[in-house]
């Protein structure tokens, strides 16, 4: 919906953002090919937009303006499901709400997000799946 203008749409919000596009969205929002190297792809839209960005995918990769990319490792491809990005979206705005940074929101979001599959089965997961995993996941972490 933003095509071209996301720079500056984003650009221009006062409050903290975070895009959490998969690959087909992220081509959508103008971003580099992710054909080579896909933390400089992220970068990119990163200065673009000053946002946190997110890019799902078997290495889910978190940028933000003047930070060193991160990169999580952990999940599969259960987490490509509908509704499963809406369940990431939702964990990363409880984190900030709770005072955490954007960027850190993000990362650990997409990493308790993935950790949510060690309490599921191999195969035949929907969204509202991860979304009761998420305490076992998260007692998980902190004990």
């Amino acid at each position: 919906a933003l095509g071209g203008s996301l720079g500056e749409v984003v650009a221009d919000r006062s409050a903290p953002t975070v895009l959490t596009p998969h690959e087909g969205e992220f081509a959508k929002l103008g971003g580099p090919s992710l054909d080579g190297d896909r933390i400089a792809a992220v970068v990119d839209v990163v200065a673009r937009t000053g946002a946190v960005v997110l890019l799902k995918g078997q290495n889910t990769i978190v940028a933000a303006p003047g930070e060193l990319p991160r990169v999580v490792i952990n999940g599969d491809q259960r987490l490509a499901t509908a509704g499963s990005g809406d369940v990431l979206a939702g964990v990363i705005a409880a984190s900030i709400s709770g005072g955490a940074t954007p960027f850190d929101a993000a990362t650990a979001g997409a990493w308790l997000h993935a950790a949510t599959l060690d309490h599921l089965p191999p195969t035949g997961i929907v969204a509202s799946d991860l979304i009761d995993a998420l305490p076992a996941a998260r007692s998980s972490v902190l004990m």
